[in-house]
């Protein structure tokens, strides 16, 4: 039989007197101020980064000898010479490196990867399960390269989600995130699964979930998108290239659902991205309100007013039309049913749009279209292709890291300036002399980690 308590246990049972209460508060509030002021410092260890040149991904003038300072994952300060360090602060030496922002790539699909053999054959046979293994891999050899934030415009939204989180929380190593998930577009259209193949694919589960055919089924799958984690929203206007039959010629949204997609993801804070090759979709989307027009192939001078107009980034990804257009030549087999013919007709259109819009005023926003014709890692291959297209190596640098951004709607990454995350890359060349130098990036650092020293990964 139980016993009952002691006395002096009773005791210890009755309310504490007032005065009692106050200590025991003050005690308490004592040692939480000690606990948070411990768990500061040990968050806000400072570093000091010895540039030797500093492009700070403003447009503005390379700096010689700068030393930019960190507390935990951000930057306090960018300060000329090179600061000593006080006791328990780290020197991180790259005197002899041109230092950079991390890079920002605007336009991948960081779960699709390149498979050899037949396109459709993968199609029907690796699931959103398979795309999702593919992009942890992914994900950190795009950082390793340097891309320290990625907009992913375009993958199953369940995998691309579940990765996202993932590298949030430290469970993998990878770029910063903003993800669409599915892109959207009408029946028949560049984001309909089952375009080319039997009929009865529409049918499978999750066939339709791209797919919206009015305003009403637009507004609906952008509540949706944005419910699951999207963090984008990304619109097919126009006809594609990579998929079967259809035409990037052709507006094949109307207005009203490309509104509708504008206006709700607007209401929801969600910037659009849309993929249009033709002039009228370009055009229209643009007028409706889009944030971005991805490949803009058939812009033309009207275009670009309109561009300007709105303020609307033209994200070119040379990148992609030059890989299709070299395997088009080279290997029709390993692409779609009519893609070898789009590829060869609208590749030369890239180069041309970008430097046409480029000498208009356009604003451009980096983006690779990276999803299997080129590897996850190669992005830096882009700037090559802009600076042949007119662009000056710092306005391309700028592409990727100021003007990205910008895009992104972010005021944390794409600049080293105070305020914003840690994020910096180093390479041993001038990238102003020879933007290429950007090919071979041998440090990496993300928010105040190095992830990647003396060219080898961290861990």
């Amino acid at each position: 039989m139980p016993q009952p308590f002691p006395p002096q246990c009773l005791a210890s049972q009755r309310p504490p007197e007032p005065a009692e209460t106050d200590v025991i508060l003050r005690n308490a509030f004592l040692a939480a101020t000690l606990l948070m002021s411990t768990a500061t410092s040990a968050i806000a260890a400072t570093t000091i980064v010895h540039a030797g040149r500093l492009i700070d991904g403003s447009g503005a003038a390379a700096r010689e000898r700068v030393s930019i300072v960190i507390d935990g994952d951000r930057i306090r300060a960018v300060e000329p010479g090179f600061v000593e360090a006080r006791a328990g602060e780290t020197v991180v030496d790259l005197s002899n490196r041109t230092v950079l922002p991390g890079l920002i790539d605007c336009h991948v699909h960081i779960t699709m990867a390149f498979h050899p053999g037949d396109p459709i054959r993968r199609a029907v046979t690796r699931s959103a399960y398979d795309d999702l293994i593919d992009g942890v891999k992914d994900v950190r050899a795009t950082l390793l390269a340097g891309f320290t934030s990625v907009r992913s415009v375009g993958d199953s939204t369940a995998a691309v989600v579940a990765l996202k989180k993932a590298v949030t929380e430290g469970s993998i190593p990878g770029p910063r995130l903003w993800v669409a998930g599915e892109a959207l577009g009408p029946t028949g259209g560049h984001s309909d699964p089952a375009n080319g193949l039997i009929p009865d694919i529409a049918e499978l589960p999750h066939a339709r979930d791209a797919v919206i055919d009015s305003p009403e089924e637009a507004r609906q799958t952008v509540r949706r998108l944005k419910r699951e984690g999207a963090d984008v929203i990304k619109i097919m206007p126009s006809g594609g290239v990579m998929s079967i039959g259809d035409d990037p010629n052709l507006q094949l949204m109307q207005d009203d659902e490309i509104k509708a997609v504008i206006d709700t993801a607007h209401s929801l804070d969600m910037k659009v991205a849309a993929h249009a090759h033709g002039k009228q979709a370009i055009d229209h989307a643009i007028e409706l309100g889009v944030d971005s027009i991805e490949h803009g192939s058939f812009a033309d001078a009207q275009s670009y007013k309109l561009f300007k107009q709105h303020g609307t980034y033209l994200v070119p990804t040379l990148l992609v039309g030059q890989r299709v257009y070299e395997t088009a030549k080279a290997h029709p087999e390993r692409l779609n049913p009519s893609t070898a013919q789009k590829a060869i007709a609208i590749a030369p259109m890239l180069q041309k749009n970008t430097h046409d819009a480029h000498a208009a005023g356009v604003k451009i926003a980096f983006g690779t279209d990276t999803f299997g014709l080129s590897a996850h890692g190669e992005n830096a291959q882009e700037f090559k292709l802009l600076v042949a297209a007119g662009l000056s190596p710092m306005e391309a640098i700028e592409t990727a890291t100021g003007h990205a951004a910008d895009l992104l709607g972010s005021k944390d990454v794409g600049l080293v300036q105070a305020g914003r995350f840690a994020d910096l890359i180093a390479v041993t060349g001038d990238p102003l002399k020879d933007v290429a130098a950007l090919e071979q990036v041998d440090f990496v650092m993300k928010g105040g980690d190095v992830v990647k020293a003396d060219g080898k990964p961290v861990s």
